[in-house]
């Protein structure tokens, strides 16, 4: 499916998605990833510290195989960093199988309708599929409404699920 919306993009009026590089985050990306992961927490009205964001970041750069990974995406001939996209390994069991968990998708106000998310999402989609992932799932909030016709146009789905959260409260690990 991938491979046909590669095709139908390259012949499309909208703009290129050579004009990005998406990498996998490393040590020397940090200071232009927190930023934008700060972004992304302001877009959603919340406020974890910049020590928990960038642990999150290590952690996934200490790990990639077993905990997830993520990717920036620059202006190819600036190399600013414009968004990133974070995916998560998991189960599921009524796939029978390993999934991707796109937990987080930023780009900046300044670069959206550039073609940058969709970029992102299948770059994730070709990580998600090299870690040998059956598909890549990922939620986003009910009035996000550009978002979801980002999503509609790249050929994804809405799930017929509806999440919950139940929060646990501080941990050692967060006190």
């Amino acid at each position: 499916m991938f491979d046909r919306i590669r095709r139908d993009r390259m012949r499309s009026d909208r703009p290129n998605m050579s004009d990005h590089t998406i990498t996998t985050v490393t040590e020397a990306d940090l200071p232009d990833l927190l930023p934008l992961m700060r972004g992304y927490c302001d877009f959603y009205e919340v406020d974890p510290s910049d020590e928990r964001l960038l642990a999150l970041a290590h952690a996934l750069i200490a790990d990639p195989e077993r905990d997830g990974v993520q990717l920036i995406g620059r202006e190819a001939r600036s190399g600013r960093a414009l968004g990133f996209a974070t995916i998560y390994w998991s189960w599921q069991t009524l796939a029978a199988g390993r999934i991707g968990v796109m937990n987080d998708l930023y780009v900046r106000p300044d670069a959206r309708g550039s073609g940058l998310a969709d970029a992102l999402i299948l770059s994730c989609a070709d990580r998600a599929r090299e870690h040998g992932a059956l598909s890549l799932v990922w939620e986003t909030a009910l009035d996000n409404h550009r978002a979801q016709r980002v999503y509609e146009r790249i050929g994804a789905r809405a799930s017929r699920w509806l999440s919950y959260e139940l929060p646990l409260g501080p941990t050692a690990a967060s006190a």
